[in-house]
């Protein structure tokens, strides 16, 4: 890319873009609106993003529809289920408590956005409140809400994301094993850890 093609200013992006629309404006909050609440209340699967001396991440959190919990307008709670115990971002949030979540809902074309401030809490009665079948999260992260508003549909329209595929549908991936090998060079036995991984998904889903 060439610099005179670079946009390297906000005026320049301004220009760009244009004046955003009134709707856009005020759907932004600094609460969870019971719009909102409603709508991280129905949703099963969110994005958290953090930033930490290592850079950028942001990782899949899922669970039950309402695994985030509003404990009031200004807090959210989301457990920490076991993984793979790279811990990417807590390590960012005990360096930088700013967060960022995206809540999507199955079916429906908008998502969630909140930003704000995490803290990771190991306190008993609040990782008893987030046990499933009989697992204890590893902690519970707690976000004081800063801003809150619903992103458009047209991501998801334009991804058909929620679409239902056809019957002869076939899309070709990499399997984790695979990637493993390839990374490699076939030092890792991918098509052992393949055929070990739906039984071991099962047994350390909580």
């Amino acid at each position: 890319m060439t610099t005179s093609h670079a946009i390297g200013t906000v005026s320049q992006l301004e220009a760009l873009f244009g004046v955003p629309g009134d709707a856009s404006l005020k759907k932004e909050v600094p609460y969870l609106h019971p719009n909102y609440q409603a709508l991280i209340a129905a949703s099963p699967f969110a994005v958290l993003a953090t930033i930490g001396p290592g850079g950028l991440d942001a990782s899949p959190r899922g669970d039950p529809p309402g695994f985030v919990v509003v404990q009031d307008e200004k807090t959210l709670l989301m457990p920490e289920r076991r993984g793979n115990n790279r811990i990417d971002s807590l390590r960012n949030i005990v360096a930088d408590p700013r967060v960022a979540l995206l809540f999507l809902i199955p079916g429906v074309g908008e998502t969630l956005r909140v930003n704000g401030r995490a803290q990771i809490s190991v306190e008993p009665a609040l990782l008893e409140r987030f046990a499933m079948e009989g697992k204890l999260p590893q902690c519970v992260i707690r976000v004081t809400v800063e801003t809150v508003f619903f992103q458009c549909a047209r991501a998801i329209q334009r991804s058909r994301l929620w679409a239902p595929l056809p019957a002869d549908a076939k899309r070709e991936v990499p399997t984790p094993g695979a990637i493993l090998s390839a990374l490699t060079e076939s030092a890792f036995d991918g098509e052992a850890y393949d055929r070990e991984l739906p039984a071991r998904q099962r047994a350390t889903l909580y």
